[in-house]
């Protein structure tokens, strides 16, 4: 044991929900070590890059007072590290008046005192002076809490805090093995280059790769149903003369369409001039050897994802946003999906019993969420079962729920994931198969998944 250094709590993997909990672990005195198997703020995961939406309007009334929290969280930890990490703005939901997962919207605001305003035709138009244009039947939802986190300086907030605690940090350190310490309790953690670490608990945040590595470390006897997807991010010239009305600082809002396909965006921000407007899907990958997005670029099902992005952006924002030439900056991102879109946060049980805590599945929204996903991680793992208070916080996002139901929760309001008949519209779509309440589109190159009316936005 001379090449073993002990912890506290080891936490694997250094995305935002890694990172926000090796800060909190520390900030409460625990001795705590976070490890990466890539470069710290690396680009091949979930949380690079330079826009994330935060909103409280959510269908499922769990995730409400989660990002409520959150939102306070972000601004103290903001004070804590003295530069900013969130431009607040306002938030706009649109979709049919009939929606069920609009609705449910407007019930949780209620439910939880959000301020809200519901808005026609007419009244929407009138409210963003003619900036935002929405179809006769459909109805417009606005809300205070609403804004821009920035990914990549918001991990690099978390980890310097957690320095700023003691947290020790180790980077390019891939974890091969753990293992339970038969001898003294605890696990015994192993990176590729043969260093050992032992804790008393281990928290393993791995986004992506969590599947993979929860596999290996328990034989292929735990089968997390988190499934990697690569998503394209796309940003849109605004025309001359509009730039500054579409700004954070203008107060433009960052918006989710509840149409076919799912729609979301966030206003200029990162890039002058430019407008994020993005469908919420993907391809089903596996995360060692993905496309970056040159494989599909030129496939029938982006260029039907484009084109469905061309329509709304010319119905919604009209003659003010370049459509026309299609999008002049494409990024790429990962999603870690659930089958019903919600968060894993469970023991990993077993040999395990409550010595690990996975923590994976945020299925492209939970990014807003980290400050609050930290503290239940870190009081899991502290606490073990006896932590009574995080048993409601945390009893939809159990693993067992899959066990009598591989589609794991229900919903009251439309499907999360499905198969559009628009695909078979335009003659894209070659075959189709299920996959719990997946859908995929099999096309000879790519898995498209196009989430329509669902609840989920990229966080």
């Amino acid at each position: 044991m001379e090449d073993s250094t002990q912890f506290d709590v080891i936490v694997i993997g250094a995305g935002v929900m890694g990172s926000s909990t090796a800060y909190q672990a520390a900030k409460r005195g625990q001795k705590t070590l976070l490890l990466e198997q890539f470069d710290f703020l690396h680009h091949l995961g979930s949380s690079h890059g330079e826009s994330r939406t935060i909103r409280a309007t959510y269908p499922e009334e769990y995730y409400t007072p989660m990002v409520i929290e959150s939102e306070k969280q972000w601004r103290e930890f903001e004070s804590e590290i003295g530069y900013k990490v969130y431009y607040k703005t306002g938030q706009l939901d649109l979709g049919p008046a009939d929606n069920s997962s609009l609705v449910s919207i407007i019930n949780n605001c209620r439910t939880h005192s959000i301020n809200h305003r519901i808005l026609d035709r007419d009244e929407a138009r009138t409210r963003f002076s003619g900036m935002v244009e929405i179809p006769e039947n459909w109805i417009a939802v606005t809300t205070e809490l609403g804004g821009v986190l920035k990914p990549t300086k918001a991990v690099a907030m978390f980890q310097t805090l957690a320095i700023k605690h003691g947290a020790i940090l180790k980077d390019k350190r891939e974890i091969v093995d753990v293992a339970v310490d038969k001898h003294r309790g605890g696990v015994l953690v192993k990176s590729g280059s043969g260093e050992k670490f032992w804790g008393k608990k281990c928290v393993v945040t791995a986004g992506a790769w969590i599947s993979k590595m929860v596999q290996n470390v328990c034989n292929g006897g735990v089968n997390l149903p988190v499934q990697p997807v690569e998503t394209s991010l796309f940003y849109w010239k605004i025309k001359e003369g509009y730039e500054v009305d579409f700004t954070v600082g203008a107060g433009f809002p960052s918006f989710a369409s509840y149409g076919d396909p799912y729609i979301y965006g966030t206003p200029a921000l990162e890039f002058p001039g430019l407008i994020k407007v993005a469908v919420h899907g993907g391809r089903e990958c596996d995360p060692d050897s993905r496309t970056w997005g040159a494989a599909a670029a030129g496939t029938e099902g982006t260029t039907m994802v484009i084109g469905y992005l061309k329509e709304w952006i010319k119905s919604t924002f009209g003659d003010r946003v370049n459509w026309e030439d299609g999008p002049v900056m494409r990024q790429s991102c990962m999603y870690s999906l659930t089958p019903d879109g919600d968060f894993v946060i469970d023991f990993l049980g077993g040999e395990f019993n409550e010595y690990v805590v996975v923590a994976g599945g945020f299925s492209g929204h939970g990014f807003k969420m980290a400050p609050v996903v930290g503290r239940i991680l870190v009081d899991l793992a502290l606490g073990g079962k006896a932590a009574a208070a995080q048993e409601e916080e945390i009893k939809h996002f159990k693993l067992r729920r899959f066990e009598d139901n591989p589609k794991g929760n229900a919903k009251a309001f439309e499907e999360q994931v499905r198969l559009r008949m628009m695909l078979q519209q335009l003659h894209t779509c070659k075959h189709q198969k299920k996959v719990g309440s997946f859908s995929s589109v099999s096309e000879p190159d790519e898995n498209v998944h196009l989430h329509s009316g669902i609840n989920h936005y990229t966080s």
